[in-house]
């Protein structure tokens, strides 16, 4: 795997961190976001990446996580702000790899968010996403689910069910300084 080292970003730059299982909600914040500074800033989306851009497995060393890596690094070196948003796994982004290499490196403010939502619930909301809800099903969701699944070595918020969209973004806004 090809990731860059090195400090990134400016000190004015934020890098979001949203994760959580298929259908908690991370994609729909991360589009909250963009919908609440439609400029300047860049959403990474895992799944997109990984599965639409690479068509890759998600695991260790995958090519998905260095351009994840590069990907963020290079819109932050750039003066963007960015939301790196998907499942995100600690056995892949955690120990010092992945999105835990980044967000130590990162020179301006990082904020991270973890959603904890029962696993029916993720159902239901993932029922809800119209042609999206088709593309994979409970099977699939059952075999990429974490229970709990904390990254070792940043500091993440924890987003339980009750937090909606909208007060997810009213807090996220809020540490980043944007509120």
């Amino acid at each position: 795997m090809v990731t860059r080292t090195g400090r990134c970003g400016t000190s004015e730059t934020r890098l979001i961190v949203v994760r959580g299982n298929s259908g908690s909600e991370g994609s729909t914040l991360a589009a909250a976001l963009r919908a609440a500074r439609p400029r300047g800033v860049a959403v990474l989306g895992q799944d997109v990446l990984r599965r639409q851009v690479l068509h890759v497995e998600d695991r260790p060393g995958a090519l998905s996580v260095g351009l994840l890596d590069l990907t963020a690094r290079s819109a932050l070196d750039h003066g963007l702000h960015v939301v790196v948003e998907g499942i995100l796994h600690e056995e892949i982004h955690g120990n010092g790899a992945g999105v835990v290499h980044l967000v130590a490196e990162h020179v301006g403010t990082s904020c991270c968010y973890r959603y904890e939502v029962p696993f029916e619930e993720t159902l239901r909301r993932h029922a809800t996403k119209g042609d999206v809800a088709h593309e994979f099903g409970e099977a699939e969701m059952r075999s990429w689910w974490r229970d709990r699944d904390p990254l070792t070595g940043v500091d993440e918020r924890t987003l339980d069910a009750a937090c909606r969209a909208m007060q997810a973004l009213a807090t996220v806004l809020h540490d980043c300084g944007w509120g």
